[in-house]
Formats: C-alpha cells, structure tokens, sequence
C-alpha cells in the first residue's frame, strides 16, 4: 500500500514537472501560431485565387501552388512585405502623404474614426514619454494591498479642486490588449522605472520576466 502511495505521488511528480516544462512551450506555439494565423488570414483572400489560377494553368508544374501550406505561406511573406513596404512609405514624404489621405477616409466613416483615432492615440502615447509622471506605473487594484501594473495615457484635472489624476490603462495577462482603464490620483500611484518593453514582458510572461526588485508603496507626499 505505502509502495503503491509512492508510485502515486512519483507520477503525480513527474506530471507536474512535465507540465511546468510543456507549459512555456505551448504558450509561445499558441502565440506564434496566432500571429502566424492572422498574417497569413490578412492576404490569403488576394492570393489564393491568384495561385488557384496559376496551378489551374499548369498542373503538372504549377500544381504544388494549390496546396494549403503553400498558400498560407506565400500569404504570410505577403503581408510581411506589405507591413515593411508601409513601414518604409510612412518614413517617406509620399507615404505619409498617402497615409493622411487614408486617415481622412476614415475619418468620414461613423465608427471606424472612433476606433482608429482611439487605437493611433494609444499606440502614439505608449511611444512617447510623459512630462510629468513614468509611463510605467503601479495601482492599487484591486485593492490596497495588491499592485497592478499600468501605463499612464494621460493625466487630468480634477474639475474644482484641480487635483492631477492620471488616467492609467490595466492591461490583463497574457493578453494585454484587453484590461482596464483607471481613473487614479497621481499620488497615489507608484513610479518605475520600468521602459513599456520591460512592463509587457512581465505582463504576457506572468511575471516570470522581471527584475529582482520593483517598488511597490507609493511615494509619500512632502510635508511642509
């Protein structure tokens, strides 16, 4: 019995460590694979057709074009080259003249200007450094005693008393483009000196990826 009961818990063991082991490895397959998908996803309607055509043209040559790994493939290296092409076009005049053309497109379309507008601000925010407090920050979320890492987007007046009060994004983990937007005092968040690189590898990583220390009570107001 106590023989078996050993067994028990070498496999229960054994499991644990394999898991723990497998686990990371999953996760950047899944995250690959989603990012693999969804390039891939972007082009394929453009050109699989043409491939479609092509290896229709051919067989004997060309039939290898209508295979689905060579689709997704040639649809991956597709919209790759679109992405470095725009990136190439917007640090040109033309480019950025072709990407205000577009926005003013999308600025006539209901919705589509909301979500575009938001999501470019953001995008343009985490970029750049704020002038008055780190864009890194911790939070009291969701309560006193527990810390959430979060990125100052902005910070406000308080109508009437004129208190500052930053508005902070809550990215979840793994996954930080979903999370929270809190409304929080400025003294009552902590700074980091943290760059967003460094924040979202802590985030997607479940903390795994930090450093050995990390401050975590905010700093206290000077009394005068």
């Amino acid at each position: 019995m106590r023989l078996h009961h050993l067994h028990l818990q070498n496999l229960r063991r054994y499991f644990i460590t394999g898991l723990l082991t497998l686990l990371p490895l999953w996760l950047t397959w899944v995250v690959i694979k989603f990012i693999f998908v969804l390039l891939s996803d972007t082009s394929r309607p453009f050109i699989a057709p043409v491939l479609h055509q092509a290896a229709a043209s051919a067989p004997q040559v060309l039939g290898w074009l209508d295979a689905s790994w060579v689709q997704t493939g040639i649809a991956l290296l597709a919209t790759i080259a679109v992405i470095l092409l725009s990136g190439v076009m917007t640090r040109r005049v033309f480019g950025q003249r072709m990407l205000r053309w577009v926005e003013s497109m999308i600025e006539r379309i209901p919705f589509a200007n909301t979500v575009y507008g938001s999501a470019r601000k953001l995008l343009d925010i985490l970029q750049t450094k704020p002038g008055t407090t780190q864009r890194v920050v911790l939070v009291d979320f969701p309560h006193t005693e527990m810390k959430a890492i979060g990125f100052v987007t902005r910070v406000l007046k308080e109508q009437g008393t004129g208190r500052e009060l930053a508005a902070v994004y809550v990215p979840t983990t793994p996954n930080p483009t979903s999370g929270y937007l809190e409304i929080v005092p400025v003294d009552r968040i902590t700074p980091t000196d943290w760059s967003v690189d460094q924040a979202m590898s802590f985030i997607i990583s479940g903390g795994a990826a930090a450093p050995e220390t990390i401050p975590f009570s905010a700093p206290k107001a000077d009394k005068d």
